[in-house]
């Protein structure tokens, strides 16, 4: 098996670099938290980066980041970059909701020494990256590093998209979540003015569910994290807004007239601003408008405590 860094241990990363221990890659792991990259070895085994030179062993790394601005500094800055480590003819694989222009700047840095690069963002939550069935969002201009890495790909995904040149996953991360947070938007919106023309919000998703108007969102966000009142899907909120910022940059670089996404884009930027970088991402409706979404029987559990 291939040695593979990891570089990323959040909700995401942890069970995604687990998996591949589950899987006898040999990894070399690591994190901005220091324990937590400890912590990871003590339970699962491998061996923990301090250093660029701890990657040298590694034919493959994932980074598993916040964005592509964080991701270009793991892999080119912080203490010389991890690709100062790398042996020429490694890969990277950035897993990350970045920016496909960056991912692309990055790529061209990483050609100059030698090093391919991998863009395969992920859908499919902390419940995907536990059990090893994400989507990914495969990009590359390198059809032998994909094919190097797949291995890697695998073990973490349940499902392989190949979508086009490098960026291109990062694009469709970015254009998938943005139809996400238009249908979450549009949904909170009809159920707030039916709320105020005298229609519950079990009443409407009942009929929105056998009707043209189901969505993920109408079946899973808010049947069962927003009308219990229980606001668990554990995706933040600023990453979303972050998500439908990038796709609303791509709109603009593509001269097209697209008003949809610079608003629903504008409507997250909003709710991040207004409720906090902790927040999860079904609350966003609570920075929109004075309206309880939550069903009298969630926010009467919630108001005793329950």
């Amino acid at each position: 098996m291939s040695v593979v860094g990891f570089v990323g241990l959040g909700n995401m990363g942890r069970p995604m670099a687990r998996n591949l221990r589950r899987a006898d890659f040999e990894v070399v792991v690591f994190d901005v938290d220091t324990d937590v990259s400890a912590a990871f070895a003590d339970e699962f085994g491998g061996t923990v980066a301090v250093g660029p030179a701890d990657f040298a062993p590694a034919e493959i790394v994932v980074t598993m980041l916040p964005d592509g601005k964080v991701v270009a500094d793991a892999i080119l800055e912080a203490d010389g970059g991890i690709a100062s480590g790398l042996v020429a003819g490694a890969v990277v694989v950035d897993m990350s909701s970045s920016n496909p222009l960056d991912t692309r700047k990055l790529g061209d840095a990483l050609a100059e020494r030698g090093i391919g690069l991998v863009d395969a963002p992920v859908s499919g939550g902390i419940a995907g990256a536990d059990s090893g069935e994400l989507t990914l969002m495969v990009g590359g201009d390198d059809a032998a590093a994909i094919e190097r890495v797949r291995p890697v790909l695998e073990v973490l995904g349940g499902r392989i998209v190949l979508t086009g040149p490098l960026g291109s996953g990062h694009a469709m991360k970015a254009l998938n979540n943005f139809c996400g947070a238009a249908s979450y938007a549009a949904t909170a919106e009809a159920l707030a003015i039916g709320q105020r023309f005298g229609l519950s919000a079990e009443v409407m998703l009942a009929v929105l569910n056998t009707s043209t108007g189901r969505s993920f969102n109408t079946e899973v966000v808010f049947a069962h994290e927003v009308v219990t009142g229980r606001y668990g899907t554990n995706f933040a909120l600023p990453l979303l807004a972050k998500d439908v910022g990038i796709a609303a940059s791509l709109a603009e670089s593509s001269g097209l007239e697209t008003p949809v996404v610079g608003l629903v884009a504008q409507r997250w930027a909003q709710a991040r601003d207004a409720l906090g970088p902790a927040r999860d991402h079904s609350e966003a409706h609570k920075a929109w408008w004075d309206v309880v979404l939550t069903s009298p029987a969630a926010a009467g559990s919630a108001a005793d405590g329950g």
